[in-house]
C-alpha cells in the first residue's frame, strides 16, 4: 500500500491536521497496521517538498505548532494516475516455503513434516480470519476474504506439493 498516495487520497476531501490523518488511516485502513504519528509526518513533509500537499494553516496551541494539510491539484492528478494504475500481481515464483522444501529433501530431513507444519499454521490462520470476518464490519469482512483466498491458494499448493514430494525430490537431488 502506497502510504503517501493514501493520505493524499483522504485529503481529497478536505484540509486535516496530522493527527487527523492519521486517526482516518487507521479507521479505514490500519486495522492490522496502524500508521505511527512519525510516519504520517515525515510522509506528509516529503508530499510538501514534492508539491502535492500544501500548508492550510497553522494553529499555535499548547504544545508544537499544528499544521493543517490540503492537497494541491498535482496531487489530486497524483492519486488519480495511482488509482488508475494496475498493481502488479504478486506471483510469489520464489516463496520462503518452497525454499524451506527443497532445502529439507537436499538435506535428508523430512519435507512431509515442513509441509504438513505449515498446513496446520495457515488452517489456525484462517479459523482466526473467519472469526473476525464473522465479529466484523464490511470492511474488515473484505479483508478477511482477500486473506483468506491466498491462505486457501496457499494450502492447495501445500497440497498439489505434497503429492510430488517423491518427483521433487528425484528433481533436486539429481
Amino acid at each position: 500500500m502506497s502510504i503517501g498516495h493514501t493520505l493524499l487520497g483522504l485529503l481529497e476531501s478536505g484540509p486535516r491536521h496530522g493527527y487527523d490523518l492519521k486517526r482516518a488511516f487507521d479507521e479505514k485502513f490500519g486495522h492490522d497496521r496502524p500508521l505511527h504519528y512519525g510516519q504520517v509526518y515525515s510522509t506528509m513533509s516529503r508530499l510538501l517538498k514534492n508539491g502535492l500537499v500544501v500548508v492550510d494553516g497553522i494553529e499555535a496551541g499548547g504544545g508544537p505548532e499544528r499544521k493543517r494539510y490540503a492537497i494541491t491539484d498535482e496531487g489530486i492528478t497524483d492519486v488519480q494516475r495511482w488509482l488508475a494504475t494496475p498493481e502488479k500481481p504478486e506471483p510469489y515464483l520464489q516463496s520462503t516455503l518452497y525454499t524451506k522444501v527443497v532445502l529439507a529433501l537436499l538435506t535428508h530431513r523430512d519435507a512431509a513434516d515442513i509441509l504438513d507444519t505449515q498446513r496446520s499454521e495457515h488452517l489456525r490462520s484462517m479459523r482466526i480470519l473467519t472469526d473476525r470476518k464473522r465479529k466484523g464490519d464490511l470492511a474488515d469482512q473484505l479483508i478477511c476474504d482477500h486473506a483468506l483466498f491466498h491462505l486457501e491458494a496457499d494450502l492447495r499448493w501445500l497440497e498439489l506439493t505434497a503429492a510430488r514430494l517423491d518427483k521433487l525430490r528425484e528433481a533436486v537431488t539429481r
